[in-house]
């Protein structure tokens, strides 16, 4: 059995707070036909209107994709009168546009959004925690090494742990619902939501050094 050498054990942490680069937001919009594939984006009046606004606000057509379509019957029987339920993911690239893209997408009586979901261009970050950790841990050895007389030889082993901390989201889809869909304006307060969004980026290194004996 292989005698473990002699070791020190150097823990380290970098934490890092990014924004978020880009966002996906998820619609629903209720329509009065049932149509699927590229067909509903160009038929289905309720989800053309919303693309049409967007595109017209500078959202490339592209950006706007259907994930799905839900068909909702009365009677349990597929009929001409039978809606549908469209879900949309909108990708908003610049997020000077995020505010603006909310209001096309509340003016729309048939439109709900659903949910955002944020995104970040977070490699970099995480390969500048690890090197930053791993600076910290050399650093911290050395120190400990002169004071104990003794000489680093070399790694013995090395774990590295990285976690996001998600910051809470202000958002409720209730909050969202279509303005134009009542008549009479709602009792309730608004209940808000982030209109950008961070995250800290964790990241922990565990290192044993070999070292010279005491």
């Amino acid at each position: 059995m292989e005698t473990k050498p002699d070791t020190i054990k150097i823990s380290t942490t970098h934490q890092e707070e990014i924004s978020a680069s880009h966002a996906d937001l998820h619609v629903t919009v209720r329509g009065s036909s049932i149509f699927s594939g590229s067909e509903a984006m160009k038929k289905a009046k309720e989800v053309s209107q919303l693309v049409e606004a967007l595109t017209s606000f500078g959202v490339k057509s592209e950006a706007v994709t259907l994930q799905g379509v839900h068909v909702e019957t009365a009677s349990g029987a597929l009929l001409k009168s039978s809606s549908a339920v469209y879900r949309l993911k909108i990708r908003c690239e610049d997020l000077d546009l995020f505010a603006g893209m909310l209001d096309v997408i509340t003016s729309q009586k048939n439109a709900t959004l659903e949910r955002v979901e944020w995104k970040y261009n977070e490699d970099e970050a995480r390969e500048r925690g690890l090197n930053s950790a791993l600076e910290k841990a050399k650093s911290k050895a050395q120190t400990i090494a002169a004071s104990l007389n003794v000489k680093l030889l070399g790694v013995y082993d090395l774990i590295e742990n990285t976690f996001d901390e998600e910051a809470p989201a202000a958002f409720r889809p209730q909050a969202m619902m279509m303005k134009a869909r009542g008549g009479a304006p709602s009792p309730e307060p608004s209940l808000g939501m982030d209109i950008q969004h961070n995250k800290t980026i964790h990241v922990t290194v565990e290192i044993w050094y070999r070292i010279s004996g005491f």
